[in-house]
């Protein structure tokens, strides 16, 4: 079967890739974020996972707020990207995985998730940053991805519960897939932050730092939020953390801490990078 042997979460923010395409990483401000990278792109190199299923959240290149599906997953052989407004250069396309994301829709959709399936999908920064993350220079091309977008922008949107539900479902639709390959799982997106209103520039830092802990031991335990706790707790756009929940459900084994990072502000945002391990259980 296929095998989960791993997850990720990252912050996916459209300054990132700006700093990476002027050489800012060394820089006094973009210094301690980028040095927590290196272990997890060594794991990857060393693991050479063969897919990567990737949660994100689409702001406006593909799904706009005249449109705009609670969750859709891409099915194509490749996914462009396209200017966004950022600044941000275009980079080369992303490599998809037609098959493997063909039996997580056809599962998923059997156990009650109205997916949107798009055979054709411009992808952001929202996933395109996490994959120049850990492979830069755009060298991601060799791994497989399978984009799968949640609403975070436009209410309503789907609650922790149910991205922690949908997480499931993926989980048992990998490990249902019968051909022998490796995949590794990221959840991106800011932790607390909010980027207007009254609250603008917000951060709770002891919020992050619990949800990590709980990602790791308790995950259940943040499917108790609502959407209005997670705007309460860290600010508008924290309800990205749906993202890292759903990463999360896909976990139906053995879960391992190997590496954790938490750095804020980075772009007003509180960021936290983590490599978890995972065993997947036997014989279910």
């Amino acid at each position: 079967m296929a095998n989960i042997i791993g997850a990720v979460t990252t912050s996916h923010i459209p300054a990132i890739a700006n700093a990476m395409a002027n050489g800012l990483e060394q820089t006094p401000y973009w210094k301690p974020f980028f040095d927590a990278y290196p272990p997890v792109r060594d794991w990857l190199n060393e693991k050479k996972p063969d897919v990567i299923i990737l949660f994100y959240n689409d702001h406006g290149l593909e799904f706009f707020i005249d449109k705009k599906p609670t969750f859709a997953m891409g099915v194509a052989d490749e996914y462009h990207n396209a200017d966004e407004g950022w600044g941000i250069p275009t980079i080369p396309p992303v490599t998809g995985e037609s098959e493997l994301s063909w039996h997580i829709a056809n599962s998923i959709v059997d156990e009650g998730f109205d997916m949107t399936i798009c055979q054709e999908m411009k992808v952001d920064h929202g996933l395109t940053v996490p994959l120049n993350l850990m492979w830069p220079g755009h060298q991601y091309g060799h791994v497989k991805v399978i984009p799968v977008c949640i609403n975070c922008e436009q209410y309503p949107m789907p609650q922790p519960w149910r991205t922690f539900e949908l997480g499931r479902a993926i989980g048992r639709a990998v490990q249902s897939y019968e051909e022998d390959i490796n995949v590794v799982v990221f959840g991106t997106g800011g932790m607390s932050h909010q980027l207007d209103g009254e609250r603008a520039g917000f951060i709770n830092r002891a919020f992050d730092i619990d949800c990590l802990d709980k990602l790791v031991s308790d995950p259940e335990a943040l499917t108790k939020y609502t959407n209005m706790d997670l705007v309460e707790q860290g600010g508008a756009q924290a309800v990205e953390l749906n993202m890292h929940i759903a990463m999360r459900g896909t976990l139906l084994g053995k879960v391992t801490e190997l590496h954790r990072n938490y750095h804020a502000p980075i772009s007003n945002t509180g960021s936290g990078l983590m490599l978890l391990e995972h065993e997947m259980p036997k014989g279910e």
